[in-house]
């Protein structure tokens, strides 16, 4: 495919919100997996706000960008907190620099332990409503280009729309409701993920990926695939290993 029948593939993917078997999850990890195929960029990372305000580690490509984030909520400090914070971009942010990381130090010693040495925070706003943010990163010195950048922004407005136009639908007024959907939807999946690489003693990505491409090829949605998994309903054995 081409960048833009990619781009074009993550729009109608934001249509696709309004059909009952919704699976906001899976959508925001479909999200990164876009920002991947459109940007040049390693990793991904989105994170939404909980009802208290605090942001919430919801989706990543890969283990290591997840364990990040984790980390940047703990110190409570990183480009993507302070980008949900003011509502604004930081892009191009060099984490080798003791000038640009001053302000979160921890975060940017953790980050270049982990390989990376550049990233960008771009906020999921609609007007006023800042609801999370989408971090992205690199593992060589690199800027985000301006055209780039407009696509990332691009990408994080779609998938707030999409997250707004869904709690609106299902819930009314569910900014609540789908953000601890959401959260309880995660300790789900990261059980599941850890049953999986157990048993296959496999790392936690691939079996993340052993799953979502069983859920989308027998279209059963991500979450109740994964609890039969941990009940022990689901045969294992017809997931195909990666």
């Amino acid at each position: 495919m081409t960048r833009e029948e990619h781009l074009l593939a993550a729009m109608v993917e934001a249509v696709d919100t309004l059909v009952d078997d919704f699976d906001l999850i899976d959508f925001l990890h479909q999200l990164c997996d876009r920002c991947n195929q459109l940007l040049d960029v390693t990793a991904v990372g989105v994170m939404l706000a909980d009802p208290d305000g605090r942001l919430q580690v919801i989706a990543a490509s890969d283990e290591h960008t997840r364990l990040l984030e984790l980390f940047a909520l703990q110190t409570d400090q990183g480009p993507c907190v302070e980008c949900h914070r003011s509502g604004t971009p930081r892009l191009n942010v060099d984490l080798t620099s003791p000038v640009q990381t001053a302000a979160f130090p921890r975060f940017a010693a953790r980050a270049r332990q982990a390989g990376y040495t550049t990233t960008h925070a771009l906020p999921m706003r609609l007007r006023q409503q800042t609801v999370g943010a989408l971090n992205l990163f690199h593992t060589r010195e690199q800027d985000l280009s301006a055209t780039d950048a407009r696509v990332a922004q691009a990408l994080a407005d779609v998938a707030t729309i999409a997250i707004l136009q869904h709690r609106s639908i299902m819930y009314g007024n569910v900014e609540r409701a789908q953000l601890r959907a959401a959260l309880s939807s995660r300790i789900v999946i990261e059980q599941a993920k850890g049953v999986l690489s157990e048993r296959w003693h496999t790392t936690l990505d691939d079996a993340f990926d052993a799953l979502r491409r069983h859920a989308r090829a027998h279209q059963l949605p991500l979450t109740r695939m994964c609890q039969q998994l941990i009940d022990g309903t689901l045969d294992t054995s017809t997931i195909r290993r990666p």
